[in-house]
């Protein structure tokens, strides 16, 4: 594995790799800004935008979260990458008519993302569970699950791997098993030997980024700081836009 300061990408290649969103859309589209600016000013290259999943749940507007992604996959094709985080997971298991999982995805911030769609607060208060898990297929639009269903579990770009959550340590890039892909935490955290990629994540709030021998994490708790990080890589360089500063 590659050590922090001396991982690559690819010649000509730039990636922006954002954090966990939470429904934020307006802090998605600032930072897309930022995004869009700092491209330009730098020249042209092969520029990818990787997000680490967790678009929706606890923020105000998933469904806007999930509306710009569309948009943007729609513009940019296969430079849009987007990985499968364990809200997603859950957001695409709560339309099985499940009472247990409609129970758990509102557990976890899926009541606001519920209410980013085409219900009330006060219709939603009135539904019993068995009444919203009747209801939700209804409510979450069939383009965006299908859209969410595509989600990747890994992304290998260089000496780079971007994940949503971490890896198990110890089982390579190719072997790691979804469900540590998206939950995975202490494990992975707290363990300092080399991967076979450097691991850029999210899933796992910071006060910044945190930047380990091993690893990156950039979920700065958006949805609650108003910091959504994006990092920014070319060659061995690489830098942070964020929003909230």
């Amino acid at each position: 594995m590659a050590p922090i300061d001396s991982a690559m990408l690819p010649d000509g290649m730039r990636v922006y790799a954002i954090g966990d969103i939470h429904g934020r859309r307006d802090l998605l589209d600032q930072l897309l800004d930022q995004i869009m600016a700092d491209d330009r000013a730098r020249g042209p290259a092969d520029t990818h935008i990787v997000f680490l999943g967790d678009l929706m749940d606890r923020g105000p507007d998933s469904a806007g979260v999930i509306d710009r992604a569309i948009e943007l996959s729609e513009t940019l094709g296969q430079n849009a990458h987007f990985l499968m985080g364990n809200h997603e997971e859950v957001y695409l298991a709560a339309v099985s008519g499940d009472e247990k999982l409609v129970r758990f995805f509102c557990k976890i911030g899926g009541r606001e993302t519920i209410l980013s769609y085409d219900i009330e607060p006060a219709e939603y208060n009135a539904l019993t569970m068995e009444e919203l898990t009747a209801r939700l297929p209804t409510l979450l639009p069939q383009a965006h699950l299908d859209f969410v269903r595509r989600f990747e579990d890994r992304i290998v770009i260089g000496d780079y791997a971007f994940v949503h959550a971490g890896v198990r340590p110890g089982t390579s890039i190719e072997n790691q098993k979804p469900k540590d892909l998206r939950w995975i935490r202490e494990d992975f955290l707290i363990d300092d030997t080399p991967h076979d990629k450097l691991i850029v994540h999210g899933h796992t709030i910071t006060d910044d980024v945190e930047e380990c021998t091993n690893r990156i994490g950039i979920d700065t708790g958006a949805y609650m700081s108003g910091m959504l990080t994006a990092l920014a890589l070319e060659g061995r360089d690489r830098w942070y836009l964020k929003t909230g500063q």
